[in-house]
């Protein structure tokens, strides 16, 4: 299914259709800040598996990130964020980052990377914030199973034709990035830049 959303109003019926899919164990195709995402929600097992099988990767080493609608539920899924990490957050957020934080003991299990780790997004995107603050919960982030992220990719007309056997709903909210977001890891003593994306490092640290 494609589902056309507006950027700035999307259509509260569709954003129905959208969650109730995630609450049935569906997996989507959205829009972000940066590039067209992966995800389901979070605390359905089957779909975080069936995302896995459709990377094909191992659920134990997979680098997910969660979507979240904004900072006021950080302490649910990420512990001991000090002060300066928090004002680093508020600063950059929403936007095209994604923060690596201790994980919490909410996180479900089968998400947690060997060092007990969970990666933050909130992403400057009507759309997708919409769906999370919908669905009450974060939702699953990963890239799509392609090897690189090419002009076509953009289009969720194109990306409609490519998933629509795989995924249950393809969310057109217009053009894509193809750019990813910056990955920064607040686990350490100071904050270390994975890999740099749309977002600027040195901007917020």
């Amino acid at each position: 299914m494609l589902l056309t959303l507006h950027p700035d109003n999307p259509n509260p019926r569709h954003l129905k259709t959208i969650v109730e899919c995630l609450k049935d164990g569906g997996v989507i195709i959205y829009p972000t800040d940066t590039v067209y995402g992966m995800g389901c929600d979070i605390s359905q097992h089957k779909a975080v598996e069936r995302i896995c099988r459709i990377k094909h990767i191992n659920p134990a080493k997979a680098q997910f990130s969660f979507i979240c609608y904004d900072l006021s539920h950080l302490s649910d899924y990420a512990r001991s964020v000090d002060t300066p990490t928090f004002r680093m957050l508020k600063k950059a957020l929403p936007g095209p980052y994604t923060f690596i934080l201790p994980a919490s003991k909410q996180v479900p299990r089968m998400l947690k990377q060997k060092k007990d780790t969970v990666g933050i997004r909130v992403p400057d995107n009507n759309i997708s914030r919409a769906i999370v603050k919908e669905l009450g919960n974060p939702i699953l982030s990963t890239s799509l199973p392609i090897e690189a992220y090419v002009e076509e990719y953009t289009d969720p007309e194109i990306i409609h034709e490519k998933f629509e056997n795989i995924v249950d709903i393809v969310v057109d909210g217009g053009p894509g990035g193809m750019q990813f977001s910056t990955v920064i890891d607040c686990t350490g003593a100071e904050p270390e830049l994975i890999r740099e994306g749309i977002g600027s490092f040195e901007e917020i640290v």
